[in-house]
């Protein structure tokens, strides 16, 4: 079956990921999920048919070099295309920089940068061929970064002029390419973070919840919906001269210029 248009999403079991795939299932005719977490997985695909787009799903790991081989090739064999590629896959670990090891490092690279790189230069010739867009989601911390969460800032920061790389390339080949730094958003993998750290300081998880807003200088959490909303303008008709920019969402947290 070839459908009209198709939409790639990585990192769509949770958060961010699951909410803009479903948020995309009203723009495009085929929306492909990929992520590590079957049972989500299958959860988001549900949502997304209720929106209205036929979801395939893919459950995989792209720290694994041949998975984007996989993902890419089995979208092209189902839709024939591939219209849009939203790279949001990725958690780094928050460890002290004169604690971390090399190896988590190495798995924080493995899938956020390395990922999102080796599946954008897979689906290069498909999205060149439907004159498609990409985004790559960084994060707030390559702004403003901290001993506490070095690899995060640095990491993202990396995202943002690989994106940059990318569209400057996609000027000649047709391929529209933007990076989105999200500040904080009140995901479940944030809940679960905020659980630890309130018991670890005797506080309630809604005492932390209004502390930590305060601390960043920004008036609420981000809701992934929000985010999405954004993704899904990026890869829309609209946005098509908007190409080699990072887009900040953030509440107002980072200060600078």
């Amino acid at each position: 079956m070839e459908a009209k248009s198709v939409a790639v999403v990585t990192g769509a079991s949770q958060g961010i990921g699951r909410a803009t795939a479903i948020r995309l299932a009203r723009d495009f005719e085929a929306v492909v999920l990929a992520a590590r977490q079957d049972d989500e997985l299958k959860h988001t695909a549900a949502a997304v048919g209720s929106a209205g787009a036929e979801a395939l799903t893919f459950a995989l790991d792209l720290r694994d070099p041949e998975s984007v081989g996989t993902l890419v090739q089995g979208t092209l064999d189902r839709f024939g295309r591939i219209d849009a590629l939203l790279n949001i896959a990725g958690a780094v670990p928050q460890i002290d920089l004169f604690e971390m090891t090399d190896a988590q490092w190495e798995d924080g690279l493995a899938l956020k940068l390395h990922g999102a790189r080796r599946l954008t230069v897979r689906a290069w010739d498909a999205l060149k061929a439907s004159q498609g867009a990409v985004v790559l989601i960084s994060g707030s911390a390559a702004f403003d970064p901290k001993p506490g969460f070095a690899a995060v800032a640095t990491i993202n920061a990396a995202i943002i002029a690989l994106a940059k790389a990318f569209a400057e390339q996609g000027i000649k080949d047709g391929v529209q390419v933007n990076s989105v730094v999200p500040g904080p958003v009140m995901t479940g993998r944030r809940r679960s973070f905020l659980d630890r750290w309130a018991q670890a300081h005797g506080m309630t998880v809604e005492q932390a919840m209004k502390q930590f807003p305060e601390e960043a200088g920004i008036a609420r959490y981000g809701e992934p919906e929000e985010i999405a909303g954004l993704m899904a303008y990026l890869v829309s008709k609209e946005a098509r001269w908007l190409t080699g920019a990072s887009l900040r969402m953030d509440g107002g947290e980072i200060k600078g210029i």
